[in-house]
Parts: C-alpha cells; structure tokens; sequence
C-alpha cells in the first residue's frame, strides 16, 4: 500500500469526519481492531447484566453505537482490500478477519442479550416506538436465531468455528481469482494480430507494454482488455487463447495453489452444516429466510416461468446467429470465443452500427454530467465536485445537496481498472445515515467500476454497457444517500430484503434507453456533437438484440446457484460441474467446451454469502424495477396524450412528481418496512412480470 507516513494517532480510530485514506497503513489494523473489539465486548458484558434496563436507549443504541464504529472501521479495511490490494495489506485483512467473525458470531449467540430484545419486543415501550424501530428489533431477534443463540453450548461452539472457517475460505476463493486474473499476460507483438481490436485498446495494450519495459502489445483479463478482444479480434486463434485462460483461471488448469475446486467442496459443506445446526433443510432456507422470496420452490418456480417465456427467443437468437456465422463469416462451428465477435459482426450488420462506434460519443466527465442531471430533474438534488483524501489520484468525491444547498451525502467514484483492484462493478457504503445527538450523520457512499482509463490525451471512453453498469452502481448509491430513515438497521439499503437491493439500480439503467436523456449526455470526443438521433434510434431498435440468450444465461446462473445450495450433496456422486452441465441441458443454448471453469471464478455465490443462494435476485428485482419504471413511462404516455402544442417537454419521463413519489416510497424508507410493502406504496398494487417482458421485447410493446 502506498499510504503515508507518520500520524499521532490511529486513523482507523477516527470517526469524527470521512475516512483518513491517505494516513491509513497495514500497522494501523491490529491496534484498532484489537481496540474496538475490546470495547465493544466491555459493553456487551455491561448490557448483558441482569441490572441492565430493558429499553432502547439503555440496550439497542449504546450497541449500534458501538458496532458503528467498528463497521466503519472495518468497512475502510475491507474497502481499500477490494481496490488497493498488497501483500502486506492482504495479510493484515486476513489475520483479523477472524477475530471480527468470532465478535459477530458471539454478538448473534448471547442468550442474554437475545433475552432483552424479546423483553423489549413484548414491552408497552415496543408500541410507542417509531415503526424504523419496531423494524429493527423484529430483524435483530430473526438474526440472534440465524447465529444460533437458541443452540445448545457446544453446537454454538461448533456454529461459530463453521463461520469463522467460512470467511476464510471465501476471502481465500476470492484473492485466488483476483490473483488468477493478474497472472496471466499475453506479449503480442505482430499488430496483424491485432485486426479489429479497436485502436483505443490497442493503444493501451501497448503503452501497458512499455510500462513493463517491452515492446509490442501486453493483452491481460481485466474487462477493459478481455471483453472489446473478445468481441472485436479477427485473430481466431487469439480470442481462443484469451477465452480459455478466463474460463480456466482459478481451477485444476491454473496452478494448483490457485485451484478453487476445492474451497468450493468446502464452502458448501460449512454452509450445509451451519443450516442443519439451525434446524434448516439446507443453505437456501437459511438464505432465503431473510429474502422476499418464501421458499427454494417458489425460486425455482419463478426461474422456471422465466425460462418458459425466454427459450424460444432464445433459441431463435442463437440460431440466427448461427445461419449468420456460417453464411457471412464462413464459421461452420461456431464455438464459445466465436460468439461476442461473430454477434458483433451480426449487431453491426443488421443495424448498421458498433459499439465502438457508439462508445465515440460517451466521453466520462459528459456521461457524468448527463447522469446527475437525470437525478436533479427527478428528486430536486444536485450534485456538486467535492474534494477528500482518497485511495488513488484517480478516485474523485462528490457532495449530493438539496434545492436549498443543505447536504445530504457524498460518494467517492473509482471507475478505472488497475492490478490492485478486484474486478467487476460495486457499491458499497462508508457512512450511513443516522440520527445522533448532534444532528443528522450524512451519509457517504463508495462507487466502484473498472473501465479503461484515459489513454494519452484522449479522455476515458464508456461503452453504452459501462454506461448501464455507471448508473447501476449509481442507482445503488441513490438508495444509500437518500434514505430519511434516522435509525442505523434499516438506513439505506441496510435491512432491505436482498431480492429487492437491486431495484433501484436496475430502475436506473432505464434512462440509459431515452433519447431525451441521451442527448444531454453525448459529445463525440473529436468534434463534440452530441448523438445522431438516427444512430440512437438503430441503438433502440437494438436495445433486445440476443435478449433471449442474454436472459437465459442469467437464468442459467441462477438456477445453477439456488440448486447448488438446496440440491447438491457436496459428498455425492455428482460434481459441481455436472450441476452445472445439467442445469445447461434444460436451459442453454450455447455450450461451452468441457475446460470451462466458470463455478470457480463465482465470485458472486463464493467469494461472500450476499448472493449465495440468491443470484435469482437479479431477475427477481428486474421485475420489481421494469414494473416501477413502467409507471413513468405511463405518465409520459398520459402526459403525451393531453399536452398542450406549446409544452411539449411536458411529456417526459423525467417527471418530477413521480420522481418525488419513487424517491418517498421506494428510496427514502430504506429497510424500514418489507419492500413488498414499499413497491406497492409505490406502484399501488401487486408487481407484475409484464413489463419486464415488454422492455426485453418478449411481449407485445
């Protein structure tokens, strides 16, 4: 880590303000964990004391104090391990790993603490207290018995060592993709082997090369390289080199150090065990039991209707596709590193358009300027540049104030890929919002992408995909900043029922689809003209282009995830990668080679225990999310219908009072009430999958 020197004090003990990055150092973590978890176990012994009042000011806010402190801590280790990664820091990071799942783990087991919280929750006191309140004592008592506190000792040792192995593994799934990713490097140094890559990758392929003192071009894993390579390289044989040492990181192909195979056998034998000591079938129940969803049977039910519905596109895609490879490109079999290049081909041909093409008129600072402006326009906020110590010199801050100026937030935005840095999109949180003594705690935010950086004096470029991802992860972090809710269990998306974390984030990747958003947000970065309407519209009439396939694969992750952790004996005869390979039989309908790895590099289902029997929630929340944005589309409709001549910008999707409607329902109560509750406050009834359907054309429009 390249983080300062010399400081008085520990800044990882500091809460009066936003993280101190840029004075944080490895040395600093076991002093201050040691520290907080000393404290906090001095306070659970005081609060466990039968001469404790049972209450909320003598019970539940001196802990949520406390355990603030050292989330918030943590958090800022955990934050600079996903994007600053080291040696030294990895190390740090899991030597006290262990120590923070054992507090936790002992926090969910006392049966005295468990005690009070019932005795609060059967008290006059529970009715007086505000709604956010009684919603907080209700998920903490489901969650003192998820940690086994009603087991008997010598099973609640046996739960709470089955925890602490479980973090491990998966930190250790995890670093090993990570690792895997970074290993593997590809010296090109004939630039005919570069045909079709755009000159914006190749560009930075080869100034990475000079950075290692080579010549020619240095081609790695991460997405800025992987994915344009794979959709753009006439080399054959190179997009099948880089193909399979994606689909082989991690894995019996990879060294055996880095092989997760076997992590995986673990990680779903402790998360069996863990559900069985808790009277649960199997990990799903476990999982599910703080979800939407009721059951592993409704799941796959749900999956199962999906399925239904998008095979036949799906199947039509694919074939179309296929006619295409063999009659355009003269591809008799088109294989697994064919199929983004050869769908190119096929997009480009069909529409007249690439997205390289399209990725000309998405410079970052214009596509920023676009995305807040949507934000403004919908619930009366402004986003204003800010300045704070950060992690990188890349890193930018951003303050989010109301019509009058007040502050309500701020977020730190790290959207460039680097070695340091685990891959994919995130949000996650700093500092959340709460009511204290002083005032209000305004919440902070982390947005994390991995895009291509600036290359020489031309300004980052976003595809209209990274677009998406930026007001996914964007859409995150509105539901983070702009809870009103006082109360620290259920502020934001804390509390909020995982099947439904991500429908503000898919909500957002709607406007990514108007033009009238669209065209505030583009300037070529040659000339600076905003986007032809012609070219948006051949994007529209693209827009559900391979959505069959598209969605069949997401159902193919999550069918396989939610069968993983209620159907598979990780004892048995059958493998992992039979599951898989079965559940692609019922719902597949392209069929990767047999070295494909792709289980050991889920990092989604093995790297941590969010989306662990859960990766349904992405289509689950695309309904709830397709069904919340149908509403203003409607208003436009109905706005469209009775405007006036002169008022036509009247009949806009960026409708404010719907806005101030989504933003009171749906964002502002965070985890405060059941988010089925939330939707229909929202929507006014029932969430339906038809919209989902119509926007990925699988129903009549």
């Amino acid at each position: 880590m390249t983080l300062n020197p010399p400081l008085n004090s520990n800044p990882l003990l500091d809460f009066t303000g936003l993280p101190r990055y840029s004075s944080i150092r490895t040395e600093h973590i076991d002093p201050a964990v040691d520290t907080l978890l000393a404290e906090n176990r001095a306070l659970v012994a005081t609060l466990s004391d039968p001469a404790t009042p049972v209450s909320w000011s003598a019970v539940v806010k001196p802990l949520e104090d406390a355990n603030e402190r050292l989330g918030r801590a943590w958090g800022a280790v955990g934050h600079l391990h996903g994007v600053l990664d080291s040696p030294e820091l990895r190390a740090a990071y899991e030597a006290n790993q262990p120590k923070i799942v054992q507090y936790y783990t002992e926090l969910g087991q006392n049966l005295s603490l468990f005690g009070k919280y019932k005795a609060l929750k059967a008290s006059m006191e529970f009715d007086a207290l505000e709604p956010a309140q009684r919603k907080i004592i209700e998920n903490e008592l489901r969650d003192f018995r998820l940690s086994g506190a009603e087991l008997p000792e010598t099973e609640k040792k046996r739960f709470a060592d089955l925890q602490e192995e479980l973090a491990g593994v998966c930190t250790r799934f995890s670093n090993n993709v990570l690792d895997a990713t970074n290993a593997f490097t590809l010296l090109i140094q004939d630039a005919g082997e570069l045909s079709g890559v755009p000159a914006d990758v190749v560009e930075a392929a080869g100034e990475a090369a000079q950075k290692d003192g080579a010549q020619g071009w240095k081609l790695t894993l991460k997405a800025p390289c992987y994915i344009p390579v794979m959709q753009y390289a006439d080399n054959r044989t190179l997009r099948e080199k880089l193909y399979r040492a994606y689909v082989t990181r991690a894995s019996e192909f990879d060294t055996a150090a880095r092989d997760n195979a076997p992590l995986i056998l673990r990680i779903l034998k402790l998360r069996r065990e863990s559900a069985r000591l808790l009277d649960y079938a199997n990990y799903a129940e476990v999982s599910l039991a703080t979800k939407m969803a009721q059951g592993p049977a409704q799941v796959l039910e749900f999956l199962g209707d999906l399925a239904r519905k998008a095979l036949p596109y799906a199947r039509r895609d694919y074939a179309e596709l296929e006619s295409f490879a063999r009659d355009e490109l003269r591809l008799e079999n088109l294989h697994s590193w064919d199929l983004a290049w050869a769908s190119e081909k096929l997009r480009a041909k069909r529409y007249a358009f690439s997205d390289q093409e399209i990725k000309q008129y998405f410079p970052e600072a214009k596509v920023l300027e676009g995305m807040f402006r949507v934000v403004e326009r919908l619930y009366g906020i402004s986003v204003v540049p800010d300045q704070a110590e950060s992690w990188d010199a890349a890193v930018r801050f951003f303050r989010v104030v109301d019509a009058k100026g007040a502050l309500i937030g701020q977020f730190y935005l790290d959207t460039y890929a680097r070695e340091t840095k685990r891959g994919g999109a995130w949000m996650d949180e700093a500092i959340t919002r709460r009511r204290t003594e002083t005032g209000v705690q305004a919440p902070v935010a982390y947005l994390i992408c991995n895009f291509s950086p600036p290359v020489g004096a031309r300004p980052a470029l976003l595809t209209h995909d990274e677009v998406l991802t930026l007001f996914h992860e964007f859409g995150h972090g509105l539901h983070h900043l702009l809870t009103r809710v006082d109360y620290l269990g259920v502020s934001g998306i804390r509390g909020v029922e995982w099947d439904a974390v991500e429908l503000p984030s898919q909500f957002m990747e709607n406007f990514c689809w108007e033009w009238e958003v669209l065209k505030h947000m583009t300037a070529h970065v040659d000339d600076g003209a905003p986007l032809p309407r012609a070219l948006f519209d051949k994007m529209l009439a693209a827009k559900n282009f391979q959505a069959g396939m598209q969605t069949v694969r997401q159902l193919e992750y999550a069918l396989f995830d939610m069968r993983l952790h209620c159907g598979l004996d990780p004892d048995g005869a059958k493998s992992v990668q039979q599951l898989i390979e079965e559940v692609r039989n019922e719902v597949a309908v392209a069929f990767p080679p047999d070295y494909n790895r792709f289980a050991n590099s889920f990092s989604h289902i093995f790297a941590g225990a969010g989306y662990a029997a859960g990766y349904y929630s992405y289509k689950w929340a695309e309904v709830l999310s397709a069904d919340a944005y149908s509403m203003f589309e409607e208003t436009r409709e109905d706005r469209s219908d009775k405007a006036d001549r002169k008022a036509p910008d009247q009949a806009t999707v960026l409708d404010a009072a719907t806005g101030a409607r989504f933003l009171s329902e749906i964002l502002a109560v965070g985890g405060s009430r059941p988010a089925i509750e939330s939707f229909k406050a929202f929507r006014g009834r029932e969430p339906s999958v038809d919209a989902l359907l119509r926007h990925n054309g699988m129903i009549a429009s």
